[in-house]
């Protein structure tokens, strides 16, 4: 069963209507790329991090959910400051901690069903022009915001499984049986898909 990212709460933006959460979410997210000074980038990483705190959410959960992205960021961090100098890096720092952050406010403070409809209603023109099904791609969008953080939780079970076999510094040993248990996963999402059409 996947885990949705959704917390229960009464917050402010828990009650938030789910269009205007992720109307604000693609408007800031457009915005974070047209600035490009630091304190800009702070103070909405500031922000961020105070409407993430907001839906009561505790800090192991919010690290249970980034912390494979922060070795990731710390990587292209090292790369950008050597390439582009000490700036750029923390700008590129900036915007992606601001972005995710205001993500994972969204997501945590928002049910799966609510992201759907407004996706669904968001596609529904397209529809009508013969472009997608918007019923479909709504709920694979949903589907997704569970799926990728299953991800995640697989990798780091796999690789404690394996290192305490002695197999933890052989890739295959965890990128095989990861593939496996993504493709199942990626089954269950399209029978989902299917299972709503039939």
């Amino acid at each position: 069963m996947m885990e949705p990212l959704y917390q229960d709460g009464h917050s402010r933006l828990h009650r938030l209507p789910a269009w205007l959460k992720l109307g604000g979410l693609v408007a800031a997210g457009s915005l974070l790329f047209l600035a490009h000074r630091l304190d800009i980038l702070g103070a909405v990483c500031v922000v961020a991090v105070l409407l993430l705190a907001s839906t009561g959410v505790g800090p192991a959960t919010v690290w249970r959910h980034v912390r494979g992205m922060v070795l990731i960021l710390a990587v292209l961090a090292v790369f950008s400051a050597y390439f582009n100098g000490y700036g750029a890096a923390l700008e590129m720092v900036l915007r992606v901690v601001a972005l995710v952050t205001l993500a994972l406010a969204v997501t945590m403070s928002t049910r799966t069903t609510d992201l759907i409809e407004v996706c669904e209603q968001v596609l529904r023109p397209f529809e009508k022009l013969g472009w997608i099904d918007a019923g479909r791609v709504a709920l694979a969008l949903g589907l997704t915001l569970r799926f990728v953080p299953e991800i995640w939780r697989n990798y780091q079970e796999i690789r404690e499984a394996q290192a305490a076999r002695g197999l933890g510094s052989h890739p295959l040993a965890v990128v095989v049986p990861l593939l496996v248990r993504t493709l199942k996963r990626a089954d269950e999402v399209a029978d989902a898909i299917d299972a709503r059409d039939g």
